[in-house]
């Protein structure tokens, strides 16, 4: 039965072959009319684009014929095959392969015979000859190319280079070309060179565009909307962080509470606390006393953790005065153990205070051998001399409850707090209004180009994207949205804008369709300082089919995180921008 059943299977299979060899040229057809057709467009793209680009490559492979995998693998049709002209089997070979490869070969083929065919275009372009890596970088026209250039290493030689290789070979018009930069100079630097060193190759250099981004921005605003905007003149001058201080100003004069929350963050809660368990990694300053390092309070004392230093700044900002590790009153050293010296001590009402790294379930860190056994022989001390003992923990900083509960214990046992942000602190010296300042600036920056409410903030603040100490957190919070309100309130006093708005109602007119882009290569310098809203722009800017990105940065020069700079944008490029090339510029020519 079951060899009755193979004769019948092999029967089958015989008529079937017979069958497809007799359709074979109808099931073949379009598969060479893809392969004609792919070959055809890889050779018009290389010559009028100068790229086989992410976009090309994924428009061939989905244009491929489906369905023929089975077909093609059985024996008979792959002896027919061999049979039939070498167009047709190189139709076949083409549709088996990876395309990307396929494509991505073909790229390096002609990067290859570019860069011996315009060598003489390299080498007079720039005052310097470019070196194969810029070469390189000039070459490739993918949709998104990064080009992290490090120091020293010609990026702008490089991107005037480029811009005129576009311009040689007819891939880009000029006033289809736009460059970037985030300063006037820069920008200047650009429209310059562009102009000197492209001109005298009868290029027309003129046309290229070479802006801020400010600039472009409100050209992009006008145009789309009919009315250039008003950027504010305090912003545009530089004068931000006065009109900032002003506003604080103003706010602690009218809000005792804001008055109250500033100081306490500018003399206590400047510092963010570390991981739980970490409070005594990186130390800031020595103990020349106990001849060891540990954390500088404003009251000059080294303490052993940042959760100390917190609560010593915190006593002395309210004015309390103690003792860091005095010698507990009574004698506990044996031969084995040293005096006990709990972590502060109020001589004026005869207590002490330990601070115990616990966390919200009353557990210390699992690495903390004997800490427990510790904690409760310190205890069952104070209780069997009767002494008093005040305790915080460290989930109690956290939270803030710490901070009401010494309040409340403090102001029981007879002491007076007496919170005064004048007070000349003999050791470590308090943030500085125009430090704290410059902060909620940044973080002003950052929140507008990220688009996010103080709802948004919150949620991400509840949501733990902070760390722990949500005491800290929230006080910022209210003090940055009572902040927020009033610069808001300003610039529409004003009738004006700030740098952030125009950013970002840019990149609405383009992302809504209100400006339509006439750019086709948009190249950005300094890209390590592209902030969240320009990134968004420039997604814009590239978003329709056929457009080019060119970004040149390095990580490792990044500076301006103080001014919006997200170094996530061009570390994270392809998750903004799409699939991308990432080529390097490593040689250096300052050294």
């Amino acid at each position: 039965a079951l060899h009755m059943a193979f004769e019948v299977a092999e029967a089958t299979r015989s008529i079937r072959i017979s069958q497809l060899l007799h359709d074979f040229s109808r099931l073949i057809s379009p598969i060479v009319m893809w392969a004609t057709s792919a070959r055809d467009a890889s050779a018009t793209q290389l010559k009028q684009k100068g790229w086989l680009t992410h976009e090309f490559k994924a428009k061939i492979n989905q244009s491929k014929p489906q369905g023929f995998p089975e077909l093609l693998t059985e024996p008979e049709i792959e002896k027919h095959l061999k049979s039939q002209s070498s167009e047709l089997q190189s139709s076949v070979w083409l549709w088996k392969q990876d395309i990307t490869k396929v494509a991505d070969d073909i790229n390096e083929l002609h990067l290859a015979k570019e860069l011996k065919e315009s060598r003489a275009f390299f080498d007079r372009v720039e005052k310097s000859p470019l070196n194969d890596e810029q070469a390189k970088a000039v070459i490739c026209f993918d949709n998104r190319v990064l080009l992290v250039a490090s120091a020293g290493s010609g990026k702008t030689s490089t991107m005037v280079a480029k811009a005129g290789y576009a311009l040689e070979k007819g891939y880009f018009e000029a006033d289809k070309i736009l460059l970037l930069a985030f300063n006037n100079d820069a920008a200047a630097e650009l429209r310059e060179r562009i102009k000197v060193r492209l001109e005298p190759l009868g290029l027309t250099a003129d046309k290229v565009v070479a802006k801020t981004f400010h600039a472009f921005g409100l050209d992009v605003i006008g145009a789309a909307t009919g009315r250039r905007p008003s950027l504010a003149q305090w912003v545009e001058n530089g004068k931000d962080l006065e009109v900032l201080l002003d506003i604080v100003d103003e706010l602690k004069d009218k809000d005792a509470n804001f008055r109250t929350n500033w100081d306490l963050f500018r003399l206590v809660l400047g510092q963010d606390l570390p991981e739980f368990g970490k409070e005594s990694e990186s130390p800031d300053s020595w103990d020349s006393n106990a001849s060891r390092p540990g954390f500088r309070t404003l009251n000059n004392e080294v303490v052993k953790s940042r959760g100390e230093q917190l609560i010593a700044n915190w006593l002395f900002y309210n004015g309390v005065n103690y003792v860091y590790e005095s010698p507990y009153i009574h004698e506990t050293a044996d031969a084995t153990h040293r005096q006990y010296r709990p972590d502060f001590y109020f001589p004026d009402i005869n207590a002490y205070l330990e601070h115990w790294a616990l966390n919200g379930r009353g557990e210390p860190p699992p690495e903390f051998e004997g800490y427990a056994e510790s904690m409760a022989w310190k205890r069952k001390l104070h209780s069997d001399a009767g002494t008093t003992l005040l305790q915080t923990t460290m989930a109690g900083l956290w939270s803030g409850e710490a901070f009401e509960y010494l309040a409340n214990e403090l102001t029981k046992h007879g002491i007076t707090l007496d919170p005064n942000p004048e007070r000349p602190a003999p050791g470590r010296k308090p943030i500085e209004n125009p430090r704290l300042a410059r902060t909620f600036r940044s973080f002003l920056t950052h929140a507008k180009s990220n688009r996010m409410t103080m709802e948004t903030l919150r949620t991400r603040m509840d949501g733990g994207a902070a760390g722990h100490f949500r005491y800290r957190h929230n006080i910022f919070l209210n003090l940055f949205e009572q902040i927020f309100e009033a610069w808001e309130r300003k610039l529409r006093s004003d009738q004006c804008i700030d740098f952030d708005d125009m950013l970002n109602l840019a990149g609405d007119c383009v992302e809504q369709g209100k400006w339509n882009s006439p750019f086709e290569l948009v190249m950005i310098d300094e890209f390590q300082d592209a902030s969240q809203a320009r990134a968004r722009l420039v997604a814009g800017l590239v978003q329709k089919p056929g457009r080019c990105l060119f970004a040149v940065g390095d990580d490792w020069q990044s500076i301006n995180r103080f001014a919006g700079a997200d170094l996530a944008v061009m570390t994270d490029f392809e998750s903004k921008f799409g699939q991308a090339v990432t080529l390097k510029l490593e040689t250096t020519f300052r050294c």
